[in-house]
C-alpha cells in the first residue's frame, strides 16, 4: 500500500484536529458484535482503541457472541430458538452462553494486552476492568414464550465504572446481567451499550454490524439523521441486521447521548473515519438536526473570515477587514452543520427606499450543491420582509445566473438606492441584481 504524500498527511492531520481536542476526556461506548473477534477483525480494531485511548478518551466496550453461543449449541446438539429475533434462553443455552462468553472475554483481553516492538499497540498501557456492573431482569414472556434466562437491562452501576475510568482503564462489558438473587441473565448487546451510554452519559455511541449504516429506499447510505428521520427509517426496508442498531441508537439519543453511530464492521479503520473525518463513512444519528441556521455573533469572524477569504482572494467578493466585519456582524446569518460554520449572507438595510441589499453570500465548497445557499437566502429574504423592505438588491461579478435562476433580474446602475450608486465600483463593473418581495 502506497503511503499518502506528505501534504496530504498533514492536511488530514491539520483536519483532525479540533476531534482531537474535542474528544478528550470524552466517554465513548463501543458495542462490537463476536463477529469481529471470529472472523480476526478485532486486532485491528485493537489499534485504533489504542489510539483513541492515547488521545484521552475513555472508553467502555460491549461485545457480543452471537456467532459463539451458536457454535456452542451447535456442538451441543441443542436448536437455538428466536423471538422477534433475541434468543430464547433455556437452562441448556444459559451454560453455552456463560462458556462463550467468558472464553471471548479472555480472547478480548489478551487482544487488548498485546504490546509488540513496531506494532501500532507497542508500548500501549490498556489496562481492562469488569465486574458485574450490570443488573438485568428476565424479559418475561414474549408472544406466549417464557424467554426464561434471557434479561434486560434493570440498572447499571455508572458511578462503578466511572471509577474505573477515573482510573485509566478501558471498561469491558460482555452481555450477561446479574440479579439481586444471583441469577444470571443473558442480554442482547444492542440493549447493554444503549443502556450503558445512557447511565454514564456517554457522548457517543457507536454500534458496529455487518451493513455500512443505514440506508434510503433506494440503497444509498444516509450519513445525517435526526431522532425523527431515523424513526421514520423503521417502517422502510432496512438491510439485514439494521434494525436493533437503531432502535438501540434511538433508545441512547433519546435518553440524552449526544450522537448514535452505526458503522461498518467490515471497513478496516471505520471507527477512526467515522470520528475523524467531517463527512463520516457510517451513519451518524443525532437528538436534534445537526444543521442550524442562525443570526451570526461576535464567535463567528474567524469562522466567517475562514469562509469569505478564497472568495475575496479570487475577486469574487469586495475585501473586508476583521474590524469591519466585528463591527457589522449584526447584519450577517450563518450557517452550522454539527458545530461548523459552512455558509454566512448578510443584509444591509436601505431604509428611505425600502430596500435591501444581500451582501457576503458565501458557502463552503463541500455544501454548494446541498442547498446551503438557498436557505440562506430565503432566510435574508425573510428578515427583509420582516423589516418591511420591498426589494432585495444584489451586485455580483461571478454568480449572475445563480441570482437569475432565483428570482433576480438584471437592472441598471441607477435602479440601485441612492447611497448604494455612490459607493459603486465601476472599476469591478458588479452586474445589478434586483428582486421583489
Amino acid at each position: 500500500m502506497q503511503a499518502p504524500a506528505p501534504e496530504q498527511f498533514v492536511h488530514w492531520f491539520r483536519s483532525a484536529a479540533p476531534y482531537i481536542h474535542a474528544f478528550r476526556e470524552r466517554t465513548f461506548v463501543v458495542a462490537f458484535g463476536g463477529e469481529v473477534v471470529a472472523d480476526g477483525k478485532f486486532v485491528s480494531l485493537t489499534h485504533d482503541l489504542n489510539l483513541l485511548a492515547s488521545l484521552g478518551v475513555r472508553l467502555v466496550l460491549v461485545h457480543g457472541a452471537r456467532p459463539q453461543v451458536a457454535a456452542q449449541l451447535s456442538a451441543r446438539g441443542i436448536r437455538p430458538r428466536f423471538v422477534r429475533g433475541v434468543r430464547v434462553t433455556d437452562e441448556a443455552a444459559l451454560q453455552c452462553v456463560k462458556q462463550a462468553n467468558g472464553v471471548l472475554r479472555a480472547d478480548i483481553e489478551a487482544l487488548l494486552s498485546m504490546g509488540l516492538p513496531r506494532s501500532p499497540m507497542a508500548n500501549a498501557t490498556i489496562r481492562v476492568a469488569g465486574g458485574n456492573f450490570v443488573v438485568a431482569r428476565p424479559r418475561g414472556v414474549v408472544d406466549g414464550v417464557d424467554m426464561q434466562y434471557t434479561g434486560e437491562v434493570r440498572r447499571i452501576h455508572a458511578g462503578a465504572i466511572r471509577d474505573r475510568l477515573d482510573a485509566g482503564e478501558l471498561v469491558l462489558l460482555s452481555p450477561l446481567g446479574y440479579s439481586p438473587t444471583g441469577e444470571i441473565f443473558n442480554l442482547t448487546m444492542e440493549d447493554l451499550a444503549a443502556e450503558s451510554a445512557i447511565a454514564l452519559g456517554a457522548d457517543k455511541l457507536i454500534l458496529m454490524l455487518d451493513a455500512a449504516g443505514v440506508t434510503d429506499e433506494q440503497g444509498s447510505l444516509m450519513r445525517e439523521l435526526s431522532v425523527s428521520q431515523a424513526q421514520a427509517r423503521l417502517t422502510g426496508t432496512l438491510a439485514e441486521g439494521v434494525a436493533q442498531p437503531l432502535l438501540a441508537a434511538l433508545h441512547a439519543c433519546r435518553g440524552r447521548v449526544a450522537r448514535a453511530h452505526l458503522i461498518s464492521r467490515h471497513l478496516d479503520g471505520a471507527l477512526l473515519m467515522e470520528l475523524f473525518t467531517h463527512e463520516g463513512v457510517g451513519t451518524m444519528i443525532s437528538q436534534d438536526p445537526l444543521e442550524q441556521l442562525r443570526p451570526a455573533g461576535i464567535d463567528d469572524v474567524g469562522g466567517i473570515l475562514q469562509l469569505i477569504e478564497p472568495l475575496e482572494a479570487d475577486g469574487t467578493l469586495v475585501k473586508r477587514s476583521r474590524e469591519l466585519l466585528e463591527i457589522e456582524i449584526g447584519r450577517f446569518f450563518v450557517l452550522e452543520h454539527d458545530h461548523r460554520l459552512v455558509g454566512c449572507a448578510a443584509l444591509y438595510p436601505f431604509a428611505a427606499e425600502a430596500a435591501g441589499e444581500l451582501a457576503c453570500l458565501a458557502v463552503h465548497p463541500d455544501y454548494r450543491n446541498a442547498g446551503a445557499g438557498e436557505r440562506l437566502l430565503q432566510r435574508v429574504e425573510s428578515e427583509a420582509r420582516r423589516q418591511e423592505m420591498t426589494r432585495l438588491f444584489v451586485l455580483t461579478t461571478r454568480a449572475t445566473h445563480w441570482f437569475i435562476e432565483h428570482g433576480f433580474t438584471e437592472a441598471a446602475v441607477d435602479a440601485l438606492p441612492a447611497g448604494k450608486q455612490a459607493l459603486y465600483n465601476y472599476q469591478r463593473r458588479s452586474k445589478v441584481l434586483v428582486k421583489p418581495l
